[in-house]
């Protein structure tokens, strides 16, 4: 019985509310992280500096830090650079010139200048500008251009200390999610096996609908590996791992060829299935037995380790493309020759060059 509007809409929201918690629980460290350094920031300026309102100690803290490890430190400089510029100037035009919509629009646009001048960084340009627009309208003292720079300064160091401190999880992530993308390639090669086995046509559909949606693994894996080298960039105490990160991320790239090689040889299948057009046997067992090859890569990734385990069976399966029967049936050698395509992309996720994986394979039979 086909699912009415409601059980859709009811399903869909609860994959997008496991998503939202899925997006919160993966940033929830750097949650704690900006919110302490906040608070650390505003104990220091107000209690140890006796700054009776230390707006910029906070703000500074934050987003220096912000939500993501990229260019942390790089982020820390400009944001306190900027915060000077633009309190600098707004005190001083304030002072000279009052306040009022034309000597804003003059602030921000002097500060903005200053801002590109000192580097041409978007971030402190901008900090330059928002920081001059908060100190001419809520903040008019020019006595307290010193103190507010000194919050700065601040919000700065705090957030550079914090920033050394991170977690693991950035670093097992990127392996965790390589497994992912191979569990998936697995999986979509089990099903593609099975459709040439079967020739099912629905099924066939609803697989290639599946490995057309499966782009988003590779982006997850991509933010994953440049998280962990950001990690590894940005915390001294990390710095042994930078390695190990590298070689993951160098996977990437051949990870996303083996998938996307993996949903040509699931459309292939799908025209053969839906054009009623016979595979033959030794086709769909071999696509099973990459599936699990696949499987054993994933399992090596998952446990830190490189996949170079899946490298004999990956050679044996290479070996049996050159000796399989061969059929007249168009669609079917497509299907065998992506098989093939297959596994020269795993090969080179277990280590393998380009040129190693191409020749590992016997010429196609005749």
């Amino acid at each position: 019985m086909e699912a009415g509007p409601l059980d859709r809409m009811w399903d869909q929201g609860r994959v997008s509310a496991r998503s939202r918690v899925k997006r919160w629980e993966s940033k929830r460290w750097q949650i704690g992280q900006c919110a302490l350094a906040a608070g650390v920031a505003w104990l220091l300026a107000h209690d140890l500096l006796g700054h009776a309102t230390p707006f910029f100690a906070p703000v500074a803290a934050v987003v220096a830090l912000g939500t993501s490890y990229g260019q942390r430190l790089r982020r820390v400089a400009e944001i306190t650079v900027g915060v000077a510029v633009g309190v600098f100037l707004a005190d001083l035009l304030v002072a000279w010139l009052g306040s009022g919509w034309w000597q804003i629009s003059l602030i921000v646009a002097l500060a903005m200048s200053a801002a590109l001048l000192v580097d041409g960084s978007a971030l402190l340009v901008t900090q330059a500008a928002v920081q001059s627009i908060v100190v001419a309208t809520l903040l008019p003292d020019p006595g307290a251009a010193f103190t507010r720079w000194t919050d700065a300064v601040i919000g700065g160091a705090v957030a550079l200390v914090a920033a050394t401190a991170v977690p693991a999880a950035p670093l097992r992530r990127p392996r965790e999610q390589a497994a992912v993308v191979m569990h998936k390639i697995a999986t979509l090669l089990r099903a593609a096996g099975a459709v040439m086995d079967d020739g099912e046509v629905e099924r066939a559909l609803d697989l290639l609908a599946d490995a057309r949606s499966t782009d988003y693994l590779i982006r997850e894996l991509q933010d994953a590996a440049n998280e962990g080298l950001s990690v590894v960039a940005s915390s001294p105490f990390r710095v042994r791992h930078r390695d190990d990160l590298r070689k993951m991320s160098e996977l990437v790239d051949p990870l996303d060829r083996a998938l996307r090689s993996t949903r040509v040889l699931v459309r292939q299948t799908a025209v053969a299935a839906y054009h009623r057009r016979p595979i033959p046997k030794s086709y769909s067992v071999l696509a099973l037995e990459l599936a699990d090859a696949a499987d054993l890569a994933a399992a090596e990734l998952g446990a830190d380790r490189m996949a170079v385990a899946a490298r004999a069976p990956l050679l044996i399966i290479g070996e049996a493309t050159g000796r399989v029967e061969r059929t007249d049936v168009l669609a079917a050698e497509a299907v065998l020759a992506q098989l093939r395509s297959v596994v020269v992309d795993l090969l080179m996720v277990t280590g393998l060059d380009q040129a190693q994986s191409t020749d590992a394979l016997p010429p196609p039979p005749r």
